[in-house]
């Protein structure tokens, strides 16, 4: 196999598990990936319209109440 088929490999299984991996390990894979932010906005789009909970924090607010209890 060559280099561009491991290549491939690898980026089908990040896609694969992106959403389970800590923020730090996407951040680091989201850099390594992009070099102009062109492409990373598309990067960024994409990932968000897969996986659009990954680019929620992990840990959230819950919601305002809509009425007085």
């Amino acid at each position: 196999m060559d280099e561009n088929r491991f290549a491939a490999l690898l980026g089908h299984a990040a896609l694969k598990v992106w959403p389970d991996l800590p923020r730090e390990a996407q951040e680091r894979l989201f850099s390594a990936a992009v070099d102009d932010a062109v492409i990373a906005n598309s990067l960024a789009e994409f990932l968000h319209d897969r996986h659009p909970k990954t680019l929620q924090p992990k840990t959230s607010h819950p919601p305002k109440p809509t009425r007085l209890a």
